[in-house]
């Protein structure tokens, strides 16, 4: 059990505002330009990304979307060194 917070009556010190530095919330809405397209994927992989994404709380769309993001993002950079 934790020891409870015991609150006192003292000087704060020097306080000061800050103002609002958080950004409104539809800067927060990553938007990117997407494209459907039908794919045929083995079920042993399905099957892998949707256990994924119940274990960590997400669309195991998405991860697939990102996984490929990334891999074509690592090779459009070594594709561009040669």
């Amino acid at each position: 059990m934790k020891k409870p917070i015991k609150y006192t009556n003292e000087p704060l010190g020097r306080v000061s505002v800050v103002e609002d530095f958080l950004p409104p919330p539809g800067d927060l809405v990553f938007h990117e330009d997407t494209e459907k397209v039908t794919i045929t994927l083995s079920k042993r992989s399905v099957d892998f990304f949707k256990r994924e994404a119940r274990l960590h709380g997400t669309q195991y769309q998405r991860m697939i979307r990102a996984l490929l993001d990334r891999y074509s993002q690592a090779h459009a950079r070594s594709e561009k060194g040669k």
